[in-house]
């Protein structure tokens, strides 16, 4: 076919039908100029495999974006999923979901567990379930993809427990789950490959210092969501030394190792979010330049890609942990306090004190609650016994009513004989 093509042109020349060589040159640049962008902006894929058939992957935010990509590809592999989500087991959603999932892998080993992270006591309550087994349950992967932000221009919201959204789901819940879930971790068997993946990204670079709190007059949505961040990899590094001092009983080294792992900017459900403001306005604007986002922003299954590097790629046993992944690789992390032990410290003490004060003001809360059900409860009793009395009481005055009336009508009936 191309050969004819070319004679008939060098015969007869440029057919009049088909552009013209410049113009073909120039379309040509163009496509190729945005297949080059497009596969740049993708990024790298994982080529790492591993079995994962009988392992156990734990997994926060496993039901959109990024976290539902790394539970398919995962599931499709054989691993079995624990899917910690803020859903109710009976939820529509949720059952939809993992059924739809089980049937895309061919894998029914997905299960999901509530586990809501704007509650501490919900994670306490998981995390204590899972670790109060014996003999101590399987966990080979954490990988905690849950995350909030709040888009530019919005208020600054608290959790039920009374803390800055952001910094309660992105960080002090997490930061709450694995340090319940340090002994699970630490009691696996040394030949069990265990792997802690956190999910970071770039604007931690920009997150102001971790020495001081984010007071509610310089607060912003773009400074909480960096902050948490920045604050995750400060802790994903000290949480590795925190494993790494634990003696085993059986004297080998520590086989756990944590990953933080920055997949880039993908087109996810919070990215949407924040690009689009949290407005219909917004939204139009984000679908009408919808090309744009195409084009320079990942998928989610390619966001994915490191979080799937860093749990499959066998290199990484070689090596130690509390490194940084991107691009299925291991880089250098941009600032330097993140390594900074005194930082380190402060944040970790600080999060245990304000966990321990917001848990003992929610079981307070919880308390009066319940007292409160209960003196309902007693009061619902109560009303309902009274009721019960005031019921008897009516029956035993009608029916001494009926005995008065029925004498009567007998002397009506007599008197009414006579007169007969």
């Amino acid at each position: 076919m191309p050969i004819p093509f070319l004679a008939s042109v060098l015969m007869d020349g440029w057919p009049s039908w088909l552009p013209g060589p410049w113009t073909l040159t120039k379309a040509g640049s163009a496509l190729g100029a945005i297949a080059i962008t497009k596969i740049y902006a993708s990024g790298a894929t994982c080529t790492a495999e591993r079995n994962m058939h009988g392992r156990v992957v734990m997994i926060t935010g496993g039901t959109s974006g990024i976290g539902a990509a790394t539970v398919y590809e995962l599931a499709k592999r054989g691993a079995q999923i624990i899917l910690l989500t803020h859903h109710e087991h009976n939820d529509a959603f949720l059952v939809d979901f993992i059924d739809d999932m089980r049937d895309r892998t061919n894998n029914q080993l997905i299960y999901a567990e509530q586990v809501d992270l704007r509650s501490l006591h919900s994670v306490r309550k998981f995390a204590t379930k899972w670790v109060d087994n014996a003999p101590p349950r399987r966990l080979d992967t954490i990988i905690l993809c849950g995350s909030t932000l709040t888009p530019p221009g919005k208020a600054r919201t608290e959790t039920p427990d009374g803390v800055e959204s952001t910094w309660q789901v992105n960080f002090l819940s997490n930061f709450h789950l694995l340090g319940i879930l340090s002994p699970a971790i630490r009691a696996q068997p040394f030949d069990r490959d265990v792997r802690i993946i956190i999910p970071t990204c770039s604007a931690y670079i920009r997150s102001p210092s971790l020495d001081k709190a984010l007071d509610k007059k310089d607060w912003s949505p773009g400074k909480a969501y960096a902050r948490s961040k920045m604050a995750m990899m400060v802790f994903g590094k000290a949480y590795q030394k925190h494993l790494d001092a634990y003696k085993r009983p059986d004297e080998l080294p520590m086989n756990a190792r944590v990953f933080l792992v920055d997949p880039g900017y993908s087109r996810t459900p919070g990215m949407r979010r924040w690009l689009t403001r949290g407005t219909v306005w917004g939204l139009i604007v984000y679908l009408f330049l919808y090309v744009f986002s195409w084009l320079f922003l990942k998928s989610a299954r390619m966001g994915a890609q490191s979080i799937l590097w860093a749990v499959m790629e066998g290199s990484l046993v070689r090596d130690k942990g509390g490194k940084v992944v991107k691009e299925c690789m291991v880089v250098d992390c941009a600032r330097k306090d993140v390594d900074d032990e005194a930082i380190a410290k402060k944040l970790w003490e600080s999060s245990d004190k304000l966990i321990e004060e917001k848990e003992k003001d929610a079981a307070a809360k919880r308390a009066r609650a319940k007292k409160r059900e209960m003196e309902k409860e007693e009061e619902k009793k109560e009303r309902e016994r009274v009721e019960e009395i005031e019921a008897l009481v009516n029956t035993i005055k009608k029916g001494k009513q009926k005995d008065k009336e029925k004498p009567k009508s007998g002397k009506k009936a007599k008197n009414g004989e006579k007169t007969a």
